[in-house]
This record gives structure tokens, C-alpha cells and sequence, in this order.
């Protein structure tokens, strides 16, 4: 177990060879694809009509899946944001780093992503991309941390876990106080309007600019994560008497949010035809983490917080006209940290051999170039524990254990464990293995100030039926 003093240093230098490094790689030419990375926040499974969601429609989101490849078995990293992001910017299992041992991370910690740590942003900017981050950081706060100093050129955002659509504020929430939250680099800064919007404007003029560089835009939306607020509750706004809202929020108001994306996406998605980009840029579309409330996760167990499948499974589309399929369904188990081997991949960079990926390249698979391939992927939070080979999944959750097989009870009702018990014995054991090369979770962080929060969520959400 690490100490505190040694947790801390660990959280401050993870060193080695830098992102920055250019000698390691060469530029790359403007006929690289560019990369529009999309990220919605809490946004289940199902959310997307063409995923299944019954009440509302996702027209502009639709369209992207008809237009490229639609992952039905694609995974978070995590079952809360931070951690998700961290393995997501470093194509790594978040537990190979301190910050990633926060679930998630708490305003106030001591941890954050080492700045010299390589990331996707970094290594594709050392191969002659220009790179920008919109919306949601949540990976350390400044001075030490922030994005402009893990690999983006540029920052329009939040730096936190959330940001009120309105009054951008960051909270209030327990033991943090409302401040202004949303950045422009690393100056605090005041606008008008509702963030969803805010940040597809800022996304739309960014791939509209005339340059010659192939940009890499990471579009981080904090929709649908709560506060419950949809672009016409602008007169409620001030009555958010703390950001998880758990007095708020309602089936209308979850649709108002996602159908507000969807349209945003879509203004993006506009001004990349307008610039004469669409087809040399690859489009990616996914979630941080299972969603929460009012999220759709038919048929699966489960929400945001958890390791069943409805806390981690998450809608994932790809497109790349003229290189991937149109309107292709790939059943290809994938995870939030394959996104840095594939996407370099594509730009002709590679990862930094000092921190070898967790990930896997994608396009292969994607493109058709080859078949579908098996895979053995693992999870671990504060409070369970899980892994997939196959059809079969082992999950811990406290002392209870559990074998799932997910091609015959996708539900994860029924417990295989003691039918097929070799099979459990062995992914048990692959488990063991794997957690054995993860940095164990330090008592500071176990009982850190994200379990009050927790604790409060539990007391305050109605009991389900």
C-alpha cells in the first residue's frame, strides 16, 4: 500500500520522455486526416435513438451512424468521467496512474494527469497537428495541471467534474462553493449562453479556420450530465441549489438536453462541410461512462457508478468517408483507451515506447481490413471489480461474485459461477494478475471527499421499484 507522502510524489512525477518530443517523430503532411473527437458526458447506452432510445429522436447523430461504422459493443474505461478521461488521453488503464484512482476526481486533490505524461493531443501535435480541447477537462486543476500543459494548444472549457449551463458555475456542491468555472485557457472568463451551445460555437469556428495544419478537436460536451438544465429552463437557473440536483431533472428535461447536442453536433458537423473538410476528417462520437437518471440502458443491468453493463457500455460511431464503411454494425469489444492507438494510427504517429498502450488499434477492424478479434478487458472502482473474455464476464461487487455470459443473459441476472466454474476460476484469475500490475487504491483516496458526495446521492435518490 502507498503512503500518503509517496502517493503524492507519484502523482506529481510520472516522468520520462515527453509528449512534446518532436525528434521521436516526424511531421506529418495536410493530407493527414483531421480528427473531431466527440464526447458526450453521461449519456447511456441507449440514449441515441439509432441505439434504441424509444421517446425522442437523435436525427443528426443518426445520420453519422448511417454514414459510417456503429460499435454495439463499445466500453468506457470507467464507470465515472475522470477516470475514463485519463485512459482515454494516455491509451492506458487509468489505474497505472495516481489520478486515476479517483472515482472521480474531487475538487481539491492532490492528483492530476502529469504533465509529462505523452497523450493523444501531445504526440499528434508532435506529428504537425494543431490541437484544441472544448468543453470538459476534469484532470487536475492549474498550476500544475490543465490542458494546455498535457499536449492541447488551445482550451475553451471547464476544468472540473461540472459547470451549470447557464451561470457556469461549478457548484454549489458538498464542501465546494459556487465559482465561476468555465476557462479560456487558463483565464477565467464570463460568457453568455447555454454551454452546450457555447461549446459548439467555439467548435464550429475552430475547424472553420484556413490552415494548413490538420487539426485534432477534442469536442468534450458536459451534456447530459446534470445539473438537469435544457435550453429553455434559463428562468429556473438560479434555483439550482446544488450542481447533482437531485431535487431536479425530469424525462422532458433529459430529452431537451441530448436533442440540444444532437442539434449542436450538427452546427459543427455544418461548418466542417462549409470549410470543405468533411472528407478528410474522421469523426468520432462516444460516451465517458454509463448514464444516470433518466438514461435508456434496455436491456442492461445497471447505471453510471457501476460495473454492469448499463454503467459502462456506451454508444460509439466512427466515420471516415472514403477509408470506412457506410453504415457498418461492428460487435468488436472495444474500450475508451483503443482511441490513442487507433487515431495515431490513422495520422501515422505512434504511441511513445517509454509508456507502452493498454489500447488497441481499431482501424484494422473498422475498415474491414480484417475480422473481429477476442480480447480480455478489466475494470476496477472503489467499490467493484470485473472483467470480459469472450461472452464471459467475471464482476466482484463487495464479497459477492458473479460469472455473466452476456451472449446468453445480456441482462447479467443470472449467475454462471458455480455451472461453469473452470470458467470463472479463470477469469478470476486473469483479474488477479492484471490488478496485480495496477497501483493499489491508497485509504486517502478511498475515503476521499467523492464518498460524502456519494453517500449524499444515496440518501437523497427515491427508492427504485
Amino acid at each position: 500500500m502507498l503512503s500518503r507522502r509517496e502517493f503524492l510524489v507519484a502523482s506529481a512525477a510520472i516522468t520520462a520522455s515527453t509528449a512534446s518530443d518532436a525528434s521521436a517523430q516526424q511531421p506529418v503532411s495536410s493530407a493527414n486526416p483531421n480528427i473531431l473527437f466527440i464526447l458526450a458526458d453521461d449519456l447511456g447506452w441507449g440514449d441515441l435513438s439509432c441505439y434504441g432510445r424509444p421517446d425522442y429522436k437523435t436525427p443528426v447523430l443518426d445520420d453519422l451512424a448511417a454514414r459510417g461504422v456503429r460499435l454495439t459493443q463499445a466500453y468506457a474505461n470507467s464507470s465515472t468521467c475522470s477516470p475514463t478521461r485519463v485512459a482515454l488521453i494516455t491509451g492506458r488503464y487509468q489505474t497505472r496512474l495516481p489520478v486515476g484512482l479517483y472515482d472521480p476526481l474531487p475538487g481539491g486533490a492532490p492528483a492530476g494527469l502529469p504533465p509529462k505524461h505523452p497523450t493523444l493531443p501531445g504526440l499528434l501535435r508532435a506529428a504537425g497537428y494543431r490541437t484544441a480541447l472544448v468543453g470538459k477537462w476534469h484532470l487536475g486543476f492549474p498550476p500544475a495541471f490543465g490542458p494546455l500543459k498535457s499536449g492541447y494548444d488551445e482550451f475553451f472549457g471547464f476544468m472540473g467534474g461540472g459547470m451549470t449551463y447557464f451561470t457556469h458555475k461549478s457548484g454549489p456542491f458538498v464542501g465546494v462553493p459556487a465559482i465561476p468555472a468555465l476557462y479560456d485557457g487558463e483565464a477565467r472568463i464570463e460568457r453568455e449562453g447555454y454551454a452546450t451551445d457555447l461549446f459548439a460555437d467555439r467548435a464550429a469556428e475552430i475547424v472553420g479556420r484556413a490552415d494548413p495544419k490538420p487539426f485534432f478537436l477534442s469536442l468534450h460536451f458536459n451534456a447530459p450530465h446534470w445539473p438537469w438544465e435544457g435550453p429553455q429552463d434559463q428562468a429556473q437557473a438560479a434555483s439550482v441549489r446544488e450542481m447533482a440536483h437531485y431535487e431536479g431533472g425530469s424525462p422532458r428535461v433529459f430529452r431537451a438536453m441530448v436533442e440540444s447536442m444532437d442539434t449542436a453536433v450538427g452546427r459543427v458537423l455544418k461548418a466542417l462541410d462549409a470549410a470543405g473538410r468533411a472528407g478528410d476528417t474522421i469523426i468520432v462520437f462516444t460516451s465517458d461512462n454509463g448514464g444516470e437518471r433518466y438514461s435508456y440502458h434496455w436491456p442492461f443491468r445497471g447505471e453510471k457508478g457501476s460495473l454492469w453493463e448499463g454503467g459502462i457500455r456506451v454508444p460509439a460511431i466512427v466515420v471516415w468517408r472514403g477509408t470506412l464503411p457506410a453504415g457498418k454494425v461492428v460487435t468488436q469489444l472495444a474500450m475508451s483507451m483503443d482511441w490513442l492507438p487507433t487515431l495515431l494510427s490513422a495520422a501515422g504517429a505512434k504511441p511513445d515506447p517509454a509508456y507502452p498502450v493498454d489500447g488497441v488499434d481499431l482501424m484494422p477492424v473498422l475498415s474491414d481490413r480484417t475480422p473481429e478479434f477476442e480480447r480480455t478487458v478489466f475494470w476496477r472502482t472503489q467499490d467493484m471489480l470485473a472483467a470480459r473474455q469472450g461472452d464471459w464476464k467475471y464482476v466482484r461487487w463487495d464479497t459477492r461474485e458473479y460469472l455473466a455470459n452476456l451472449a446468453a443473459d445480456e441482462t447479467e441476472n443470472a449467475n454462471f459461477r458455480l455451472k461453469n466454474a473452470a470458467t470463472f476460476d479463470r477469469l478470476k484469475r486473469a483479474y488477479e494478475d492484471w490488478d496485480k500490475q495496477m497501483l493499489p487504491i491508497p485509504p486517502e483516496v478511498r475515503r476521499g471527499p467523492w464518498e460524502n458526495q456519494k453517500n449524499r446521492a444515496r440518501d437523497l435518490e427515491p427508492v427504485k421499484r
